[in-house]
């Protein structure tokens, strides 16, 4: 008849618990699942056995990192191990809740283990009762182990690599798509505030930007002369513009406004140039994020359509998860549904439709080269997301089989096979890796000799011989050789001379 023990794992701790009469228990489950909440029935059946408390917060989150995974702790594996011991083989089960975990256990300490039958309802009254079936443990103190413990694996999991952080490209084009919907709206505003006064500039400066920047500039047109011919060609630049528009200036038909209205144009035009420079500095800022860590997504499809991807996605790990069906029509949703609903034709593209390779496609081959774009973006995402050491060259080569594939749609040119281009392309980014490692050895070569130098240079007491290996010390890196066969002809040397 074998006897069961019961493993809770708890913030401040590992506990066993053995329960009595084991089989006669099983049999009356649903009066264990009404009992479980009594304390007195309860704590007739289950007592505690063994506790093997944490020895600090961080020893309990290693601990409980490696259960979640399903891994069996050393400090858990001794516990078990001393425990079991002791029982000299006599026949045991230990109920665990996790299955993974049972069989890590059973592989490693050779102890039967359940995870069925009345062990959860038995390890659901335990976490219920936990405080009062351990000596001197309280619902306070258990609920500030818990705490903190939950804070620290919260946390743990939560960080991430600062380099690798695709939070900031969701955020940076979230921002991105933002701005250019502000901007547009108050470009269209300024230019039509400020045609009431210049009417003529609009068709002269077509441009938001340019336009915003050139109002600021010439506020009032009865201002407008030939002195200010320079400054407009810089805003312009171009120079037939700017004549242009000083000729326009003095013989234009809008109103007068007062000078109150100029100032509050000039205001609004200053608040539209800094936003159209401020998105400019975020697009840098999303292209750099994105060769840092997506860099073969932004080599096939560019740094918008891939953040995009991301965006929609949630993450890149999820991106990376989708097939490549899902990212074919990733963002078309609601088109997919509307078409499944009605029975009518589904959607081809998605976000990927803002790619260049679709608009440069035929019409009958739009839904090739999206499903074949599909496709390599979504290896392209799987190697940014699990690479450890980021690279674009299968980006590139990537993009090169897609302008390939449109090559042959154009003109039937047989493209090369696939598993060709990845063995070429896997030959590039290991010599990639092989060099990046060579400079960076170079690199703390030099500053090991210049730190050699500098406690050289300090640690002589004497001055003579301060001089003398200073002179040295200049002839052997002129040479390359290296510090310590220096020292040892300076002993020499001083050894002849005595």
């Amino acid at each position: 008849m074998s006897k069961l023990y019961v493993l809770y794992e708890h913030a401040a701790g590992f506990a066993l618990f053995s329960v009595k009469e084991f089989e006669e228990v099983s049999m009356f489950l649903p009066q264990v699942e009404s009992s479980v909440t009594d304390i007195a029935k309860f704590n007739s059946i289950v007592k505690l056995a063994g506790f093997a408390p944490f020895k600090t917060a961080i020893a309990a989150l290693e601990n409980i990192n490696a259960i979640s995974e399903g891994i069996v702790p050393q400090d858990l594996l001794h516990f078990l191990d001393d425990f079991f011991a002791k029982l000299k083989k006599k026949k045991c089960t230990l109920g665990i809740a996790d299955a993974k975990l049972g069989a890590a256990i059973t592989e490693s300490v050779g102890v039967q283990c359940s995870h069925f039958g009345v062990v959860p309802e038995i390890l659901r009254g335990v976490r219920f009762h936990f405080a009062k079936l351990v000596k001197g443990f309280t619902d306070k103190s258990a609920g500030v182990a818990q705490l903190g413990l939950g804070h620290s694996y919260s946390r743990a999991k939560v960080k991430f690599n600062v380099h690798r952080s695709d939070n900031m490209i969701i955020q940076s084009i979230a921002l991105l798509d933002q701005l250019d919907k502000d901007v547009n709206t108050f470009s269209m505003r300024i230019r039509e505030w400020y045609s009431y006064h210049f009417p003529e500039l609009v068709k002269i400066v077509p441009d938001n930007y340019m336009f915003a920047k050139a109002a600021k500039f010439i506020k009032d047109r009865k201002d407008l002369t030939q002195d200010k011919l320079e400054e407009l060609e810089q805003i312009v630049m171009d120079s037939a513009k700017a004549q242009a528009i000083i000729d326009a200036g003095k013989m234009s038909m809008g109103m007068d406004i007062s000078i109150v209205d100029l100032m509050n144009i000039e205001l609004f035009a200053e608040r539209v140039v800094k936003l159209s420079e401020y998105r400019k500095k975020l697009s840098t800022y999303l292209h750099n994020k994105m060769n840092m860590v997506a860099p073969n997504l932004q080599s096939l499809i560019g740094d918008q359509v891939g953040a995009r991807l991301i965006s929609h996605a949630g993450s890149l790990t999820n991106l990376a998860k989708y097939p490549a069906s899902t990212v074919q029509i990733l963002g078309a949703e609601k088109a997919l549904f509307r078409a499944l609903k009605t029975r009518s034709n589904t959607p081809k593209y998605g976000l990927i439709y803002h790619s260049s390779f679709i608009g440069r496609a035929g019409l009958k081959n739009k839904g090739r080269i999206s499903r074949f774009l599909a496709n390599k973006c979504s290896i392209a995402s799987r190697i940014d997301c699990f690479l450890e050491q980021p690279t674009s060259v299968f980006g590139e080569t990537l993009k090169q089989q897609v302008e390939d594939r449109l090559k042959f749609y154009e003109s039937g040119d047989v493209p090369r096979k696939n598993i060709e281009v990845m063995k070429e392309a896997i030959e590039a980014a290991n010599q990639e890796v092989a060099n990046a490692p060579q400079s960076d050895k170079k690199k703390n070569k030099k500053k090991k000799r210049t730190a050699e130098a500098d406690t050289n240079g300090a640690t002589n007491g004497n001055g003579t011989l301060a001089a003398e290996t200073g002179a040295d010390n200049g002839n052997a890196e002129a040479d390359g050789e290296p510090k310590k066969k220096k020292k040892k002809k300076n002993k020499n040397k001083q050894a002849v001379e005595a």
